[in-house]
């Protein structure tokens, strides 16, 4: 039986915080003594950050594989341990530590030598990190993001920190981030940073940057240069200059070359779910998993900067907010952001658990000031946006990626992925 989310805040509110700190830190030793520690026979790497976690676990895994590496990667995408590889169908992108332990152990017994996981503050919040001894830990980014779950931004970026104060051997920081100073002053074997500029940190032992230089963004791709090595890749949007170096420092900081780093990035055509582009003619449609303000604005940015300007080209974007109490002060920012950017607005329902889906709707629409359609029925949303594309528009879906599932009431779900129902609906409406 599934508990609700209203329920499960009332027994915080009764059960006082250490009894329930206790409770979760008995589960992590408790499925660790079971699958009797696994960590301690792979090298564990801990990504973490806002965004792009997903995009990273997915770009080192390819990096590790590159050079021969057996890896296990856990991600809100998917499970795989070596050629092994199953979707993620949780809805929780770090799992319980029983799940997570036993994947450990299952790793292990494949002979993996490394395994390269998300962690989340949520996570982290219920010690599902405890126990396993993370080698690597990597911050991609840092933003305002569940902040009535952690109560305040400085409370979700402490969360962030006991990673890092749990890892002793190696962390990797973006530097370009404003919290990079706050992560950089905790110990730690060795320092890599990674910039896209060329002010470097000074007084910092044991310290590596690594920088892109000369970066192009294209409309098949992205071209950098790391040092005198020229990147040409496949994928699109600036930010995955970032993801792409976070990646890089840690097969450095693994002993891989620079070369095998660029062979394997090369090879990736695109992450599930991210700047995933799912219909090419007569428009684009993307799906993106974007539900941040900070993401979602990246994302917009690089579509609209990709019209084509000899055209009267638009963006049409549908967009949702989760709800279960979850950060409602960001629904309106992102209708505002979506207003901004975009010449269509259509704001749907996404995963509402125990809220009314029509006021997340509402909350969201007011950020656009009257711009937004309203369609409770995201099928309904998606249809809609197709119909009104013409030739050169783009359409982007954000909130759900490559998500299999939408979250009702009572814990109930129903079977979903954006990117299917898009190509559906195109090819009732164009077929």
């Amino acid at each position: 039986m599934q508990i609700s989310n209203g329920v499960k805040e009332l027994i915080k509110k009764i059960i006082p915080s250490f009894l329930i700190n206790f409770y979760h830190f008995s589960l992590a030793f408790s499925a660790a003594l079971i699958y009797r520690f696994p960590s301690k026979k792979l090298k564990i790497i801990g990504i973490t950050g806002t965004n792009g976690k997903s995009t990273v676990v997915e770009m080192v895994s390819k990096i590790l594989e590159e050079a021969d590496y057996k890896v296990a990667v856990l991600s809100s995408i998917k499970f795989k341990i070596k050629d092994k590889e199953w979707q993620n169908t949780l809805r929780m992108t770090m799992p319980g530590r029983f799940i997570l332990q036993k994947f450990l152990r299952q790793a292990v017994n494949s002979q993996c030598q490394y395994a390269v996981l998300e962690v989340t503050s949520e996570g982290i919040k219920q010690y599902r990190h405890k126990f396993i001894d993370f080698e690597v830990a990597v911050l991609t980014n840092l933003s305002p993001e569940h902040i009535e779950a952690h109560g305040s931004f400085e409370k979700y970026r402490q969360a962030k920190r006991e990673l890092f104060l749990a890892t002793k051997g190696i962390h990797i920081i973006n530097l370009d981030d404003e919290n990079a100073g706050y992560f950089l002053k905790f110990p730690a074997k060795h320092k890599f940073g990674f910039t896209i500029s060329d002010r470097h940190p000074i007084g910092q032992e044991l310290f590596s940057t690594i920088t892109a230089r000369n970066i192009k963004v294209l409309a098949s791709g992205l071209k950098f240069y790391i040092d005198d090595t020229e990147f040409n890749l496949k994928l699109l949007a600036k930010f995955n200059v970032y993801n792409s170096l976070a990646a890089v420092c840690i097969g450095l900081s693994q002993g891989i070359s620079l070369e095998i780093c660029k062979s394997a990035l090369e090879k990736i055509k695109g992450v599930p779910g991210r700047m995933e582009m799912v219909i090419s003619q007569p428009f684009k449609v993307f799906v993106d998993y974007a539900f941040t303000p900070n993401a979602l604005q990246k994302v917009y940015e690089t579509l609209s900067k990709s019209k084509v300007k000899s055209q009267k080209s638009k963006v049409i974007c549908v967009l949702g907010s989760c709800g279960g109490g979850r950060d409602k002060w960001k629904r309106p920012v992102l209708g505002k952001l979506a207003a901004k950017y975009c010449q269509e607005v259509i704001v749907t329902n996404e995963d509402p658990y125990d809220e009314d889906p029509m006021e997340i709707i509402a909350e969201v629409a007011k950020g656009t000031e009257g711009k937004a359609k309203k369609i409770l029925d995201r099928r309904e949303a998606i249809r809609e946006a197709i119909s009104l594309a013409k030739t050169k528009d783009i359409i982007i879906i954000t909130g759900k990626g490559c998500e299999p599932s939408i979250c009702l009431a009572g814990g109930k779900k129903i079977p979903w992925d954006d990117r299917k129902v898009a190509k559906e609906e195109f090819e009732k409406l164009f077929k």
